[in-house]
Parts: C-alpha cells; structure tokens; sequence
C-alpha cells in the first residue's frame, strides 16, 4: 500500500474557500489534508468560534456550528482533493470546476451530529473524513457522485461529538 499523501494548509486556498462565508463565520484557522489510495481522504482543523452568528452564547458547540465546521471542512478538503487528484470521482475536476460547483452543487444529502459531551466552541479539533465514492445514474437521471463521510470534534477538557454525512455532487462535469 501507497504511504498517505499529506498536504498542510494552504493559506490562499483556505482563504478562497471560505470567501463565501461571512467574515464572522469563518471557524477553521488550519486544515492538513491527508489522501489514501484514491478512496479515502481525511481532514484535521483547529476551529475557534469567538462568538456564535446566530444566538446568544450557549457555552457549547451546538449543532448548526458543527454543521457550518462541517461545510468549512469539507470544502477545502475537496478543494485540495481536486487539485492534488486525491480522490476517485473528482479525477476529471480541475480548481475551476470546483470554484463553480463549490455552492450550488455540492449537497449534504444527510446530516447528523451526536454530542456525548460539551465541547468549547472558542477552540477545538475537528476531523472529517469523506470515503466511498461512487457515480451514480438511479433510474436514468442525470449521474452524481455519491460520498460517504463521517466527523469528530473535540477538545481538551474531554468534550467530544461526532456524526455522518453523505455527499452528493450534482451536475457533474
């Protein structure tokens, strides 16, 4: 078996990534990215949330802040996938396609999150990993890629949450 291929943050590209996002809503600070055999590609970031964008301060990571850790995630871990062919099913992509596609067509089919115990919004690790994916055509419809995908979060005093996530990108080129 291959050694992984491991790629440490890239700054400009971590930055374009989040670009969509509101200033305040960027939670990733770095990201190392690491490639396995074309089939499994993973992605470790320190995340910090100074303050949530949408409610009072509850103490705790909650659900819609791990679901925008997510979203940060996994697009610069596809990004880099793309431009570095780290994954099967992205080979015909270039940085191009995904700048294009990065909104509209890049989907969480499903999302879900369970938390075991409090985790510090200002500072913690996250980890994601997408895995298996498959081009798909059900039934005669335009073809897809489907990827599964699972995630931690934690932090230093012991708080810890997790969940899946599939993938579907549409329109593919």
């Amino acid at each position: 078996m291959a050694p992984p291929h491991t790629v440490r943050t890239d700054p400009e590209l971590l930055a374009q990534v989040l670009a969509p996002y509101k200033g305040h809503c960027r939670y990733i600070r770095d990201a190392l990215v690491t490639g396995r055999d074309g089939t499994r590609v993973t992605v470790r970031s320190a995340c910090e949330i100074p303050e949530s964008c949408y409610i009072d301060d509850t103490g705790h990571l909650n659900s819609v802040e791990v679901n925008i850790c997510y979203n940060q995630m996994m697009y610069y871990l596809v990004a880099v996938s793309v431009r570095e062919s780290l994954l099967n099913g992205l080979g015909d992509w270039t940085l191009d396609d995904f700048w294009r596609h990065q909104l509209p067509d890049i989907l969480i089919a499903r999302f879900t999150a369970r938390f075991r115990r409090p985790v510090d919004p200002r500072h913690f690790t996250a980890e994601l990993e997408i895995s298996s994916p498959v081009r798909r055509a059900p039934d005669g419809a335009a073809p897809f890629l489907h990827a599964d995908s699972h995630y931690r979060c934690w932090d230093s005093a012991g708080g810890r949450c997790g969940g899946e996530a599939v993938l579907a990108f549409v329109n593919i080129p």
